[in-house]
């Protein structure tokens, strides 16, 4: 995590505080939610203790070590949680505005399904390529931009991590994992507020954005 743009943006500053602490403060103010398990990779414990300090905690929150791959630290993170929990959240850290209602729109329908995401409609003419060569025009009403939370029963999750991981196979979201051995996901339509902060131009939008939903 990382790599692309300026180094560990989970931890920069976002208007004077680092970016997860808005990220994960819809999960704490949350009520469906029971625990936040905080998955970190290279970077000081102590420090993200004391930047979760800030914010006066209504529930625990567990800091774990993470792995190599999103894939590895999802499972490092699911082997902490409470083993009464039936149902797994996950969100990216480099999303801060994600809110209640996105959580709970989820959850509203995950009885239907084996897992449900965000998502977004495409706005965009989709192509496939290869070889600088155009194949095919994708009908862009079938195409969806998946964004997080995502939230999946538990067993089903670990199987699809465990299957991923034996079969060698690297996935960005576990959605397409648990697509990929017969389970069913099911999708709400997101915000296109919710960005992912990857690049600079990202978190040149994400400074617009606070702005904007601070005045609106």
């Amino acid at each position: 995590m990382g790599k692309r743009f300026g180094g560990k943006k989970q931890i920069k500053t976002f208007f004077d505080r680092p970016l997860f602490l808005f990220t994960i403060q819809p999960f704490i103010n949350s009520d469906l939610i029971n625990e936040i398990i905080l998955v970190i990779s290279d970077v000081d414990y102590n420090q993200f203790h004391e930047d979760i300090k800030l914010l006066g905690l209504s529930k625990a929150i567990k800091v774990v070590a993470g792995g190599e791959t999103r894939q590895q630290s999802v499972y490092n993170g699911l082997l902490e949680v409470d083993k009464s929990s039936d149902l797994i959240c996950v969100h990216d850290a480099v999303r801060p505005f994600v809110n209640e209602s996105l959580i709970n729109k989820a959850l509203n329908i995950i009885n239907d399904h084996d897992g449900v995401i965000i998502a977004l409609p495409s706005t965009d003419t989709i192509k496939r390529v290869m070889n600088d060569q155009i194949l095919e025009t994708i009908p862009r009403n079938t195409i969806w931009r998946a964004q997080t939370p995502q939230i999946f029963f538990k067993d089903p999750l670990v199987e699809a991590l465990q299957f991923a991981q034996s079969e060698k196979i690297n996935s960005t979201d576990e959605a397409s994992l648990l697509e990929r051995i017969g389970y069913q996901v099911g999708f709400v339509e997101g915000s296109p507020f919710n960005i992912k902060i990857t690049t600079s131009q990202d978190w040149i939008f994400a400074e617009a954005i606070y702005n904007y939903l601070k005045n609106d």
